[in-house]
């Protein structure tokens, strides 16, 4: 695999702080905001500069009951092209249900949701990775996700359902040491014993960020600093195999560029620290203890040199097995994808529809997941509707947390918006007049063609919704 090095999550927030930088070796960019045609001009000085960027898609889906949207491959595929990567990297989730399979709408969680740890969604996981991997034109590697709710009658550990994904498809692995410290958290599952489990020669990179604790609940931000206790994990990962690369994500709240700068040297100096582990007299433990306690003090002597990484043309077990077989024919996964699809689409209904809560689910964390993906919607429609933040003032976010519960995201953020605003004209919730009239030209400047046609029929109807809404 290629050694990456040491980086950071791009966004355009921080372009210019990510381009200053000293020491970034790469950089991640979401998938989703990258039009190949039309470069950020940040990135295409980062590459011109021999800085490698990876495109990090988060709306495949990989595993929900579907087949994977021919659409969304090209689309990944086509930045893995324009930017010259030497790997694209998605998530083991789902992120909308319902449709065909189930003959109901289809819904979409705006949010990366967790995959049972059954056989049948592992078929069927197995089988949408062969054709993301048959459609891209560089490998893949997946990444495990943080998680608020467990599945009942789950059949694998953690470890082992990555371990068998490795093994069945000859996938790469992107590990998020900060989703295993939020699934502890919130799921007791052990670190350790998940690294314990997983193959380690299957890592393409590593995710390190941070989170806040609330009520017992981790909540995996993107948007703190990154806690001693996922660097433990980073640590305890290190000791075992060298990562080819760590990434530092970072979302929102973005902190002084010398504050960054400061927890990528505690991330570099934690992988550093942590090789001494490999050398038999010093225990794992040990190792992660020394790493941690010394991540924020500058070393004294010289890091040691970086071990060589294995190629990936390596016979890893996992590839080795892979190679042959992977893509030949296997059993139909149709009768595995109808059962998943029924229980996803129950899930995702009880999160954002307000139906029944799902047999073996624990229904007050269910309540946590449902308010966070609401809350969730919010921002993003803040983001990509920022006037309606501005008009509505305080009661944007309450206003939208009361819409969200009651109606499920059925498109994209910019038709959330769009629905959004009509269910509060339609429904007589703007008392101020000038507000009204506000959001209302906002909805007619945007929910017809652009530019508005002139022909007098159009006209006519623009003329006949505005005085319907302003009923």
């Amino acid at each position: 695999m290629k050694h990456l090095g040491t980086g950071i999550g791009w966004r355009p927030e921080i372009a210019a702080a990510v381009e200053g930088m000293p020491g970034i070796d790469w950089v991640e960019a979401v998938a989703e905001n990258v039009c190949p045609g039309h470069l950020p001009e940040s990135l295409v000085r980062l590459r011109e500069r021999g800085v490698t960027v990876v495109p990090h898609g988060v709306s495949l889906g990989l595993g929900g009951a579907d087949r994977p949207d021919g659409g969304k491959l090209a689309d990944l595929a086509a930045a893995a092209e324009a930017l010259g990567s030497p790997l694209v990297t998605e998530h083991i989730a789902f992120v909308r249900a319902g449709g065909a399979l189930t003959a109901s709408p289809l819904l979409e969680a705006g949010h990366l949701l967790p995959v049972p740890r059954t056989r049948d969604a592992l078929d069927v996981l197995c089988e949408n990775i062969r054709i993301a991997q048959d459609a891209l034109p560089v490998p893949l590697a997946v990444e495990n996700i943080a998680a608020l709710i467990s599945w009942p009658g789950e059949e694998m550990t953690e470890g082992q359902f990555l371990y068998d994904l490795a093994d069945r498809t000859g996938v790469r692995l992107l590990i998020d040491v900060a989703n295993l410290h939020t699934n502890h958290v919130n799921r007791g599952e052990d670190p350790a014993k998940a690294l314990d489990e997983l193959p380690v020669e299957a890592i393409a990179y590593v995710h390190v960020a941070g989170g806040f604790e609330r009520d017992g609940v981790w909540h995996d931000s993107h948007a703190h600093a990154v806690p001693p206790a996922v660097l433990a994990i980073l640590a305890d990962l290190s000791s075992r195999v060298r990562p080819p690369g760590v990434l530092l994500e970072r979302d929102e709240n973005f902190p002084a560029p010398a504050e960054l700068e400061r927890e990528l040297t505690a991330i570099r100096e934690t992988v550093e620290k942590a090789s001494i582990s490999m050398v038999p007299e010093v225990s794992a433990p040990e190792a992660a203890a020394l790493a941690v306690s010394d991540a924020v003090v500058p070393a004294a002597s010289e890091a040691p040199e970086p071990t060589e990484v294995p190629d990936e043309t390596a016979a890893s077990p996992a590839a080795e097995r892979a190679s042959g077989d992977a893509h030949k024919a296997s059993p139909s996964t149709d009768p595995a994808r109808q059962r998943l699809a029924l229980a996803q689409a129950a899930l995702l209904s009880a999160l954002v529809a307000g139906t029944p809560v799902p047999e073996g689910f624990d229904g007050t964390r269910l309540s946590v997941q449902a308010r966070a993906l609401a809350g969730k919607r919010a921002d993003v429609v803040a983001k990509v509707a920022p006037e309606l933040p501005e008009i509505l003032a305080e009661g944007y976010r309450k206003s939208f947390v009361a819409y969200a519960h009651g109606h499920p995201m059925t498109g994209g953020y910019r038709r959330d918006a769009l629905d959004f605003a009509e269910h509060l004209l339609l429904g007589g919730r703007l008392e101020d007049p000038d507000v009204r009239r506000q959001v209302s030209d906002w909805w007619l400047e945007r929910s017809g063609p652009s530019p508005l046609s002139q022909h007098p029929a159009a006209r006519l109807a623009r003329a006949t919704r505005r005085v319907l809404l302003r009923r």
